[in-house]
């Protein structure tokens, strides 16, 4: 049966996480196997596609400010609305003027078909799959218009931490199995893809319920011909076990030293209340122990600034804990107040001025981290996998094996190739990069 999807033209907006990302590129291809192509800037859409976040309130509003943003521009527009947000609170986006269709985090990979029924008899369509059914693992390996590919291995969570809403937004822990992740690896390798980030909503829980683990996970993936990179997104400490750290170090071809760790609160009161499944003995014990089998690894930390429970005498215990450890950076995030999460009971909220001096705080501690981290590197050799350029120019850019990202005169036989330069000097115009010289 012919699609009436043929030669429609779609832009795709992901607000959130590498797993967003990951599942809109998933949109995007199902909707290219249609016919659909994507629209070239500043060309009118005829399909929107927006993946939101709901992590906290902030995104909440980023989400419907984008939606009411493009409704306006382009009216003509199918307008589709998945994700967290879309998840957690359907009846607010269906009442956006000019949305469309809204569905839920299990139901996104079925988008082409509600636009087929949308283009057919024009009505609204809402399609949210409550929590306690979402059982269904869906994978996805997408690249999009980026050089890295972006593996899906796991879903949802068990945790519930008492700050979060995500086990409302995407269900209970779920996972691929190994043969098949592989399997996605393999295609990725086969159509040039060089680099792998795995992704999920709680990665070191892939296989639960299960024998094979994230471990076993990782040891397969690491076989597979062509895949020069991988990078394990975020995961959580109790999850990042000494077994895989020093995996990493010593035995694997292709894992690059690069790890994101959440921490969330420096002070095991605060992480208790958080429902945390560690203490802040347990984190640095896991930061020792990559530092001590590898030094230049890039570890980046997430932590929350002003929870609830979190007292001056526990800020002050945390943000001492945070200042001691070899980190390389702090993401930093005000603590957001969601409904329905159990912190609502915990007592009294910081004030939000105070919560943003926390997180100023923090970003200062983030700052000297990493500029200390980059300057140690000044001088060095590195090996850098160059991107696929987004705006054009005279340069490129790309990332060392551990996360630091460089600049060069552009050569276009390099892209989406590793290749060995100089770390010259920090560019002045963004002290987060560096200037490299090409070894040729």
């Amino acid at each position: 049966m012919t699609s009436n999807l043929l030669n429609l033209k779609a832009e795709y907006h992901t607000l959130g996480c590498k797993l967003n990302f990951s599942e809109t590129s998933a949109i995007g291809k199902l909707l290219s196997d249609r016919g659909v192509l994507p629209a070239a800037n500043g060309e009118e859409p005829d399909i929107i596609v927006v993946n939101t976040c709901s992590v906290t309130r902030m995104a909440d509003k980023k989400g419907r400010q984008l939606i009411h943003r493009l409704a306006s521009r382009f009216p003509a527009a199918t307008l589709v609305v998945t994700g967290c947000y879309a998840q957690l609170r359907p009846g607010q986006v269906a009442e956006i003027p000019g949305v469309d269709i809204v569905l839920g985090s299990n139901d996104k990979l079925r988008a082409a078909d509600f636009i087929e029924k949308w283009l057919a008899d024009r009505r609204q369509a809402v399609k949210v799959t409550p929590q306690n059914e979402m059982k269904e693992f869906i994978p996805s390996c997408e690249r999009g218009d980026r050089t890295r590919y972006f593996l899906k291995v796991q879903d949802g969570c068990d945790y519930f931490c008492t700050y979060c809403t995500i086990p409302f937004a995407r269900g209970r822990s779920r996972s691929g199995s190994i043969e098949s992740i592989v399997e996605q690896a393999r295609t990725a390798a086969a159509e040039g893809g060089r680099e792998i980030v795995i992704t999920g909503v709680n990665i070191g829980d892939f296989g639960h319920g299960s024998d094979r683990g994230f471990f076993d996970l990782i040891r397969e993936l690491d076989k597979v011909e062509g895949i020069e990179r991988y990078r394990i997104s975020s995961i959580e400490p109790n999850l990042l076990t000494p077994e895989i750290i020093r995996w990493v170090a010593t035995e694997s071809r292709a894992f690059m030293p690069h790890f994101h760790i959440p921490l969330q609160a420096g002070s095991d009161r605060v992480l208790h209340l958080m429902n945390r499944r560690y203490d802040t003995s347990l984190f640095a014990s896991r930061i020792e122990t990559v530092r001590e089998f590898i030094p230049d690894a890039f570890i980046g930390v997430d932590v929350i600034a002003g929870a609830r429970g979190e007292t001056e005498t526990e800020w002050e215990t945390g943000r001492r804990f945070i200042e001691s450890l070899p980190i390389t950076r702090l993401h930093v995030f005000p603590y957001s107040e969601r409904p329905g999460t159990a912190a609502l009971q915990l007592g009294d909220s910081v004030e939000n001025r105070e919560r943003h001096r926390r997180v100023d705080m923090l970003m200062e501690i983030s700052d000297r981290k990493l500029h200390s981290f980059l300057e140690k590197h000044k001088g060095k050799e590195a090996k850098v996998l160059w991107e696929h350029p987004q705006h054009g120019g005279d340069r490129m850019h790309g990332f060392t094996d551990n996360y630091i990202r460089v600049s060069a005169p552009l050569v276009p036989e390099l892209i989406n190739r590793v290749s060995p330069v100089i770390l010259r000097d920090i560019d002045p115009a963004d002290e987060e990069t560096f200037n490299a010289d090409l070894i040729l």
